[in-house]
């Protein structure tokens, strides 16, 4: 009789571990939907980092998804621009520092509502905030940065919106638009 409630007990253990584990997730889940992350709940834009990248009040960071801007502080990833584009380090900051006031102007300080690709990662592995990013206009932040000539489909880590993103992409370089365009200064950096 001792040996049954043994095994009685370590079921209701297990049971109850599996119960635990499943109210975490599902918690979780519902935290991650509540707070703005993906809901259309509006999160205030804290600070612009550069022009694909975003502090919200909250203190999370947020990676716009489907887009790349170019680098605008010395990293890795600006020495692998610079080698493969040919362009020289200091030019393609500059073209950072003006995609990154562009954003400022466009987010900073003003409300969005954040969405998750669907069957896409969440985070970064820096832990940003994979989002695409919308005005309470209801503009996606994201396409209008590529549209206006800011920034260019990200190729890398293709989107559910890279099609819509390359026609964007398309019509500003053959506008000139923003970045496409002529930029003062630039000459004497190439």
């Amino acid at each position: 009789m001792f040996g049954i409630s043994r095994k009685i007990i370590s079921l209701f253990f297990s049971v109850g571990f599996v119960v635990l584990v499943l109210v975490y997730f599902a918690y979780n889940r519902l935290t991650d939907e509540s707070n703005g992350k993906n809901s259309g709940e509006f999160v205030l834009v804290k600070q612009v980092i550069d022009g694909d990248t975003f502090i919200l009040s909250t203190g999370e960071k947020v990676r716009l998804l489907g887009i790349d801007t170019p680098e605008r502080y010395d990293s890795k990833k600006l020495d692998r621009n610079a080698e493969s584009s040919g362009m020289d380090r200091n030019a393609i900051k500059k073209l950072g520092q003006l995609s990154g006031e562009y954003v400022k102007k466009l987010v900073e300080g003003k409300k969005v509502r954040l969405e998750k690709e669907p069957d896409y990662e969440s985070k970064d592995e820096y832990g940003r905030l994979l989002r695409y990013v919308y005005l309470e206009n209801g503009e996606c932040v994201n396409a209008k940065i590529i549209e206006d000539g800011y920034g260019q489909v990200f190729e890398s880590y293709p989107v559910s919106k890279t099609i819509e993103f390359r026609k964007l992409q398309k019509e500003a370089r053959e506008k000139k638009r923003g970045l496409w365009g002529e930029i003062d200064g630039l000459e004497q950096l190439k």
